[in-house]
């Protein structure tokens, strides 16, 4: 039992709500009740998250020893020594050539199966050299988020709003930089450098980014809301949803700056009640006004 749950955690399918992504444009497109997109989009939520996990056990490899430094990854499998370095190739294995299979023969998109490697190999990349560069890092793993945006558009056939691309990059931007931050304040406390690049990066120019980010993040949904397209078909009344946006921003803020614990995005968003309510509060009045709208 123990021996599967340190795979579990290999492969952190905890993080795989990251790729629920791939619903985000039939949601905001309002075709949540289109059977054939919901399968479509499970497919590719699927495929996805073992292609992800595949890169989070190429990652790990070639962050052992690094890993061994930090408070909290030195617990990971292959940090702590729970999985042996051949187990993780073969799960690698397994996972890569699942994950690609489901998207050439079950879906047969040959533009989705394109974008999913592009995604691989980029996340490769990241793992042996990019994530060691700053400002490139964070860059990347918004990128990231983007490419599972457009893959939901692919295997759905519905077009994507440049805002909900902007919003999506910027926040993938913010929470990276969360990240960013946390690790600096591990270095400051421990002395323990977790990531080469944190030469690049420091609290105050940490600080003023994510505030930064925070506040375009913002007017971009505000934005959003009030554009044409999204007014002929939700209605004028959804920027009264960016109520919620604003309190989410203001909630992570607090966690980043009050709490000081931003280094885990996916946690906070599983295990935080009030992001719970103000996440349920912005999905119900999206539909609302967009069914009264209809």
């Amino acid at each position: 039992m123990r021996r599967i749950k340190s795979y579990i955690q290999l492969i952190r399918v905890h993080q795989w709500v990251k790729n629920l992504f791939v619903f985000i444009p039939m949601f905001f497109a309002f075709r949540m009740t289109e059977i054939p997109l919901i399968i479509a989009c499970i497919w590719a939520f699927i495929g996805l998250s073992f292609v992800a996990s595949s890169i989070y056990i190429v990652n790990d490899l070639c962050d052992i020893e690094a890993d061994k430094l930090h408070p909290m990854k030195r617990n990971r499998p292959l940090a702590s020594g729970t999985v042996n370095k051949r187990d993780a190739f073969i799960l690698f294995t397994f996972l890569l050539a699942s994950g690609f299979s489901m998207y050439i023969f079950l879906l047969k998109d040959i533009y989705a199966v394109a974008l999913l490697g592009l995604y691989f190999v980029l996340n490769v990349l990241y793992s042996f050299k990019l994530k060691h560069i700053a400002i490139v890092d964070v860059s990347i793993v918004a990128a990231g988020f983007v490419i599972r945006l457009f893959l939901g558009g692919l295997v759905t056939d519905v077009p994507l709003s440049r805002w909900v691309v902007i919003m999506t990059f910027l926040l993938a931007l913010l929470l990276a930089l969360g990240k960013r931050r946390d690790d600096v304040l591990i270095f400051i406390e421990t002395g323990n450098k977790a990531r080469k690049n944190l030469d690049g990066y420091n609290l105050d120019f940490l600080n003023t980014v994510i505030t930064i980010m925070s506040s375009i993040i913002i007017v971009s949904y505000i934005m959003y809301t009030v554009s044409p397209e999204v007014i002929a078909r939700n209605g004028e009344n959804l920027y009264l949803s960016s109520i919620f946006v604003i309190l989410g921003i203001l909630r992570y803020l607090q966690i980043v700056f009050v709490k000081g614990d931003g280094g885990n995005p996916t946690k906070i968003f599983i295990k935080d009640r009030f992001m719970h309510i103000i996440f349920i509060g912005w999905i119900g009045t999206f539909l609302i006004f967009s069914l009264l709208y209809k």
